[in-house]
């Protein structure tokens, strides 16, 4: 019978795995390999492997008798009384026989068992491992693809890449090496289910991280990260020290800490933002690199904003096919109306001319009283039918008779247009 203990001393001591561990699950497994080896007989037999030799010994279960009739299965009360000196007769003991002709069985199953448990703890190790990575950014190699799906070797590890997760057009290809983000880690059967990615913004944020050191000692901080991956990224940064400009420290000098992560993600342009407190100039940044003149908040609840540039700049903010404005739009959580100098100008004179023409069809009002209306504030509708006859008539030309049937005119056509009267 094979000796276990150098066996199990080296495994304990290259893998870690505990030898007592590893001695409890070898018998468990030889005590039933015995009793399926010699199932025809019925008997109960319990392997046991020696903490100091290493020596496995059997043992069969014997009922105590005062006369023998089946040696396999009973023995005499006065051999049994020199293994346990309190037994009696009908009572059952357990006595070591010859294990020889187990020795083949035992050498298999002892193999076995050590295989397969060297095989659980490299899995569960492997678990543990990159149970600690995830959300970290790391590097792997392509090993092979199985239903469009990229499978990666990362150290001892595989991981899967789903093709949701790769970058489109990305020439993926047997030994490629390239850094990826571990999102998820879930054990498995046979071993952990590693998910990787190539889109998810913390593959962004953990290139950054390794590139800009300010980052990691967290002097510059990654407000936001967005992405159309593959294409186009936008980064709000921001800076805890002032004396530290955010986006200066994420380019580096000549543009080699930025470059260095672009070239990781093959090309994907890369907007760096400079993030603000301040509403209307943060989103004047999230443009870039287009520059924004004007920032008008339309609607603070449903946060809708527009945001006016140079005529030459409004292909470059809108971006192609809508790309740049999309991505800004996402980055801010606005909604966001780009329009040119000359579109605003262009709208301004639609409505100016609008509201003139409201204005001076209400009694009492000529076009230089129309125009005085509308110097003095009261440009539109609503603002008139809101307004006190105090107030009106306070205009120059404007009695406080007038004034009351001009606000009076002016209310019920506010009222009839927000009831539908009028588009």
């Amino acid at each position: 019978m094979q000796n276990l203990k150098p066996v199990l001393e080296q495994i304990e001591k290259e893998k870690g795995i505990p030898s007592g561990e590893l001695l409890e699950m070898i018998e468990s497994a030889l005590t039933s390999a015995f009793r399926k080896h010699d199932s025809g007989k019925g008997l109960e037999y319990t392997a046991r492997i020696d903490p100091d030799s290493g020596r496995i010994r059997v043992f069969v279960e014997k009922e105590v008798v005062s006369s023998v009739e089946d040696e396999s299965r009973q023995i005499l009360k006065k051999d049994a009384l020199l293994i346990d000196s309190s037994l009696q007769v009908g009572d059952t003991v357990n006595v070591e026989i010859p294990a020889d002709r187990f020795g083949r069985i035992a050498a298999q199953t002892a193999k076995q068992i050590i295989m397969q448990k060297m095989r659980e703890n490299e899995r569960e190790s492997i678990l543990h491992e990159f149970e600690k990575k995830q959300g970290e950014v790391v590097t792997g190699a392509v090993y092979r693809f199985a239903r469009n799906a990229c499978i990666m070797e990362i150290g001892k590890a595989e991981a899967i890449m789903p093709e949701r997760e790769q970058i489109r057009n990305e020439n993926l290809r047997p030994g490629l090496s390239m850094k990826v983000y571990i999102v998820e880690v879930l054990p498995g059967s046979k071993g952990p289910r590693i998910l990787v990615s190539r889109t998810h913004p913390g593959l962004v944020e953990g290139l950054f991280r390794l590139e800009v050191p300010e980052i990691s000692e967290g002097v510059v901080e990654i407000v936001k990260i967005v992405r159309d991956p593959g294409v186009r990224c936008k980064v709000a940064v921001r800076s805890t020290n002032p004396r530290v400009d955010p986006i200066g420290a994420c380019v580096g000098i000549n543009g080699v800490r930025v470059q260095a992560v672009i070239n990781e993600l093959g090309g994907e342009r890369m907007d760096l933002i400079k993030y603000s407190d301040s509403t209307s100039e943060y989103l004047a940044n999230s443009l870039s690199p287009a520059e924004v003149r004007e920032v008008a908040i339309l609607d603070q609840d449903k946060r809708e904003a527009r945001l006016v540039v140079a005529e030459d700049m409004l292909s470059l903010a809108i971006g192609k096919n809508g790309q740049n404005v999309r991505l800004a739009a996402r980055l801010t959580n606005w909604h966001l109306d780009i329009q040119s100098e000359s579109q605003i100008k262009q709208i301004k004179m639609e409505n100016f001319e609008r509201n003139y023409s409201d204005i001076i069809n209400l009694p009492g009002v000529g076009e230089k009283t129309a125009r005085i209306l509308m110097d003095s504030g009261y440009s539109n509708l609503e603002k008139i039918s809101e307004s006190g006859p105090e107030a009106i008539s306070s205009v120059e030309g404007i009695g406080p008779k007038t004034a009351e049937k001009i606000i009076e005119a002016a209310k019920e056509v506010v009222e009839e247009r927000s009831s539908g009267g009028e588009s």
